[in-house]
């Protein structure tokens, strides 16, 4: 399960994640800002803010009632932002932060539009189920995820001992969060947290990642500037939000530290597996399997045995009955007409991950192609003759060297790519549907 002018805040550390949702963390990389000081389009107002303090004092300091206090400078053209900070500290407070973590998580923390904005425009692009599952298992994601397999596999197949869950399933899941950690998001979280919070339009779900971003810099799992993530507040090899990573992060490697930030996934990768089991995984039982389901047959949302389905002419894609793993029901994510799959218990624990069947069948499917199996054999009802992956990446340069801004040429066809496409299709006077097709590519070569 993925977003300038920053303006500067109030009290503490500087700030700055998919679809188990449903997609994949990509992150883009921007500077950081320096605090104390902020250059915006804005007029830039420096005051100074009062914050109470739990630490010696090194600079002059204003006394109320025996109080110490100390002087922040801050430069901001968000007051409003401000004075919610000021708010929050005493519910911050209340919630068993302390002042002194306070004021280290938010010291240099700006208010940060960007993310707003990302929140905003998150239902824009719509994916549809096999252009998704193009990316999730892509050639370069099962060959890296194959490879962080075996460079990892003691470490996995220690973490697949203690929590009975698949190194193959736990992999795909590093793989469709972070690419296996290299897009873990790079966004300060602490200024990303508030900012949404402050926005409002999910404030009381930001405040509470909030305070449990605070509760885990409390703890020492992290330093306030190593805490890192997507713009949403996922954070970390596999993406936990804040709540999560405190009811379910583990120290696997023994450090006293649960750390899923550092360039070793190990603890990131446990917590992981300790997630899946706890919410139920079955080790030995498929997420799901691939099926034909013979015309007339109408699956509903119907549970039964394989050896019921078999009966009912369901057999698996290469027409051999389905083992009794257990009660299954049929999904067709996109009809009859396209894929259908017989799905398991493990299919739904993978969805308390990311709540969308998309990402549940591509860290199936995704974990089935790393440990060998197959590529999806049904056709999808795609409308239009689709390209291989290196004919997107084909694409891609085609239209950057059109003048079309992309930041990437990874044969993932998402917003940026098919708003380029739709351009170009219109500029040549076509159906601007922003299909990566085998027709716009001929267009792109001879246009």
């Amino acid at each position: 399960m993925r977003i300038t002018a920053l303006l500067a805040a109030v009290t503490g550390t500087s700030i700055g994640i998919s679809a188990l949702a449903a997609a994949p963390v990509e992150t883009s990389l921007r500077p950081h800002v320096r605090p104390g000081t902020m250059t915006t389009d804005a007029v830039v107002i420096s005051i100074d803010i009062p914050v109470r303090s739990l630490r010696p004092v090194a600079r002059p300091a204003v006394q109320t009632g025996g109080d110490e206090v100390e002087v922040i400078k801050v430069a901001t053209s968000n007051p409003a932002f401000e004075k919610w900070i000021r708010g929050f500290r005493g519910r911050a407070l209340n919630a068993g932060i302390s002042s002194k973590t306070f004021e280290r998580a938010f010291r240099g923390v700006a208010y940060n539009p960007d993310v707003v904005k990302k929140d905003r425009n998150q239902a824009e692009f719509k994916r549809h189920i096999w252009d998704y599952l193009d990316s999730a298992a892509s050639p370069p994601r099962v060959e890296g995820g194959q490879k962080a397999l075996r460079k990892h596999k003691r470490a996995l197949t220690r973490i697949e001992q203690a929590y009975g869950v698949e190194k193959e399933v736990v992999t795909a899941v590093w793989g469709l969060e972070s690419y296996y950690g290299t897009r873990k998001g790079d966004t300060p979280l602490i200024g990303a947290l508030a900012t949404l919070a402050f926005d409002g339009r999910r404030g009381a779900f930001f405040e509470k990642q909030l305070i449990a971003a605070l509760k885990i810099i409390q703890s020492g799992d992290v330093a306030p500037k190593n805490m890192t993530g997507s713009w949403a507040g996922a954070m970390g090899h596999t993406q936990f939000i804040p709540t999560s990573y405190l009811a379910y992060a583990v120290d696997f490697t023994g450090d006293g530290k649960r750390d899923i930030w550092s360039d070793d996934p190990t603890d990131a990768l446990a917590s992981t597996a300790a997630y899946l089991k706890r919410f139920g995984w079955r080790k030995g039982m498929p997420w799901g399997v691939e099926v034909r389901v013979p015309r007339g047959v109408s699956p509903g949302s119907a549970k039964r045995m394989p050896s019921d389905w078999a009966a009912r002419g369901v057999v698996g894609a290469d027409g051999k009955p389905v083992r009794d793993f257990g009660s299954a029901r049929i999904l067709q994510p996109a009809g009859p007409n396209g894929a259908s799959f017989m799905v398991f218990a493990n299919f739904d624990v993978i969805k308390r991950y990311n709540n969308a069947d998309a990402y549940a069948i591509g860290v199936g499917h995704l974990s089935d192609r790393i440990g060998g199996g197959p590529e999806i054999r049904a056709s999808w009802p795609r409308g239009y003759d689709p390209l291989t992956f290196d004919e997107r990446m084909e694409v891609q340069r085609l239209l950057k060297r059109k003048g079309y801004k992309l930041e990437k040429i990874d044969g993932i066809i998402g917003p940026n790519s098919a708003k380029a496409i739709r351009h170009f299709q219109q500029s040549v006077g076509v159906k601007p549907d922003g299909f990566p097709s085998k027709s716009v590519l001929k267009l792109l070569k001879t246009r």
